[in-house]
């Protein structure tokens, strides 16, 4: 129709949209900046994190065998574009993997080609998660769960060989510990 005002709605989501893990870590972010400032606490103004996203270069990549090697990452994953580095999750205690990682390329467009490309594959038979990331900093290749590994593996209540058995609050009650 002529004249007529039409709106243009994408089909495909965007891929450089936060995910639902990092919309909500930045809802925590505003919430507690709120709160440091009504305390008077003057924190220093960071860049909002939609703003970082946007020429992020980092991907978190999640629902990994604990068996997967740094290896198996590199090979897969520089497959849309050379990395620059990859960082292992591990669990903060025993300091062995603990199905996470954070893989870093040098370009925003090989990031995005990574998750349009490898995310939702699979690795060691699991369907691996990539998500954009803000950027790697030091410590948070620590797990953050209570027992040092994933705070999701603790309660999950399905055996998975993948992940090394039962989850760790289920496996304290059937007399599983680790």
């Amino acid at each position: 129709m002529p004249g007529a005002l039409y709106t243009r709605r994408n089909t495909v989501d965007r891929l450089d949209k936060p995910s639902s893990y990092a919309a909500s870590k930045n809802k925590r972010r505003k919430y507690n900046r709120d709160r440091d400032d009504e305390d008077g606490g003057g924190r220093e103004k960071t860049p909002e994190f939609e703003d970082k996203l946007r020429d992020a270069t980092t991907l978190y990549v999640g629902n990994l065998s604990f068996y997967t090697t740094e290896e198996q990452i590199h090979e897969l994953f520089s497959k849309s574009g050379p990395l620059k580095r990859v960082i292992m999750g591990l669990d903060r205690f025993a300091k062995t993997p603990c199905g996470f990682c954070f893989v870093e390329y040098y370009t925003h467009a090989d990031a995005l080609d990574c998750m349009k490309y490898i995310g939702g594959t699979k690795l060691d038979e699991r369907i691996i998660r990539t998500d954009l990331d803000e950027g790697f900093s030091e410590g948070r290749q620590y797990g953050r769960g209570k027992s040092g590994g994933q705070v999701r593996d603790e309660y999950r209540d399905e055996f998975d060989p993948g992940r090394g058995g039962y989850g760790r609050a289920l496996g304290e009650d059937l007399g599983e510990g680790r």
